[in-house]
């Protein structure tokens, strides 16, 4: 495998998951981020504070120090904070500067090298995918959210339900 393929791929799926959240959090109000669907589920500005402190708890240092630091306040994460909305979107920035600068600072060799997240050691490869799945399962949990908040109001992010063969004609004409 070409390293710097796969760093580049990384980083546009991060990148791509990243505006899936933006573009979420676009359609919404102050107030939405902080809409608790149900007693199980957390709300916008959990999820932003978790993604915020798990990032920067991985990428900080992340060849040379166990990914879970100690100064990380992981269980504070998910207690409701009062932050409007800019402060939130201050924290969703400085998360993902740490995560794009350090796969941006990553060369080819760096992905045979062993990283430990918890005491675990993961392949950088490994700590790579494990991390890309987890921003997407909250990301996929930011849009739900903003889908449910929206109902019909909500503008999709993806191919509209019953427009498939359009976009797919679009595509072939390269008229998209």
């Amino acid at each position: 495998m070409n390293g710097t393929i796969f760093i580049q791929s990384a980083i546009r799926q991060f990148k791509d998951y990243k505006a899936l959240a933006e573009k979420t959090f676009a359609q919404l109000g102050e107030a939405d981020f902080y809409f608790q669907p149900d007693v199980a589920n957390n709300n916008l500005a959990v999820n932003i504070t978790h993604m915020h402190g798990n990032m920067l708890s991985r990428w900080t240092n992340f060849l040379t120090e166990d990914g879970e630091k100690e100064w990380r306040q992981r269980d504070a994460e998910f207690e409701q904070q009062q932050l409007d909305q800019a402060r939130l979107m201050e924290l969703w920035e400085e998360g993902w500067r740490c995560l794009l600068s350090t796969l941006e600072s990553l060369k080819p060799e760096d992905l045979e090298k062993t990283v430990t997240i918890r005491t675990k050691p993961l392949t950088v490869i490994e700590a790579v995918h494990r991390q890309l799945t987890h921003y997407a399962y909250h990301v996929g949990q930011i849009v739900f959210i903003g889908k449910h908040i929206r109902k019909d109001q909500w503008e999709s992010l993806s191919i509209k339900k019953g427009a498939s063969h359009t976009f797919n004609e679009q595509l072939k004409s390269g008229a998209r």
